[in-house]
């Protein structure tokens, strides 16, 4: 079996980060860990799609273009959005950090930094965040996907599905009766 591809659920993780190259080495490696992906390039977008998309986790960069990081999650706060936030950040002095906890951050990751550390602080965030019980099924009509097992049935009918549609139709499924955007 694929060491990467993990039993536990599939993340929605946003990534706030203006630097592209950044963005995509993370968005490539989250998304090879078997975890979905947004990416937002600056403060507002970032915001906007906080505010409107569920997400378990956020990787927000402290300085951006049109909203700063700090800011960002200072907001998302004072709205009563509890998302986990990691701050990924190049300021990485005590002062900085302290700064990003204190503007709302659960945890901070100094630039430059190892993926494998990036991986595990967010599926630890993830863990810290969720209550006693978790869902291992979901089921909309007579369409059943078993979180652990990884399995998709509709009417007692085994659906075979690569990684990707597995992430793709969990998504749909638990925004079942929402509109989903193409971004989201």
């Amino acid at each position: 079996m694929d060491q990467t591809v993990k039993d536990e659920r599939a993340l929605r993780i946003l990534i706030v980060e203006d630097d592209g190259e950044a963005a995509g080495y993370m968005a490539k490696g989250l998304s090879e860990s078997g975890h979905v992906v947004d990416r937002a390039a600056d403060g507002e977008q970032g915001l906007e799609m906080a505010t409107a998309g569920r997400f378990d986790v956020l990787v927000v960069d402290r300085m951006l273009p049109r909203l700063d990081g700090l800011t960002l999650v200072e907001r998302l706060r004072a709205e009563g959005n509890a998302t986990p936030v990691l701050f990924l950040s190049a300021l990485g002095k005590v002062d900085d950090r302290v700064r990003g906890l204190k503007a709302g951050g659960d945890d901070y990751l100094v630039k430059p930094f190892a993926f494998a550390e990036l991986l595990a602080r967010l599926e630890a965030l993830v863990r810290r965040g969720q209550s006693g019980a978790t869902t291992t099924q979901l089921r909309v009509g007579d369409l059943e996907i078993d979180l652990l097992a990884r399995t998709v049935t509709r009417a007692d009918q085994v659906i075979q599905l690569q990684p990707r549609e597995f992430t793709l139709l969990e998504f749909l499924m638990r925004n079942a009766g929402q509109v989903v955007t193409r971004t989201m």
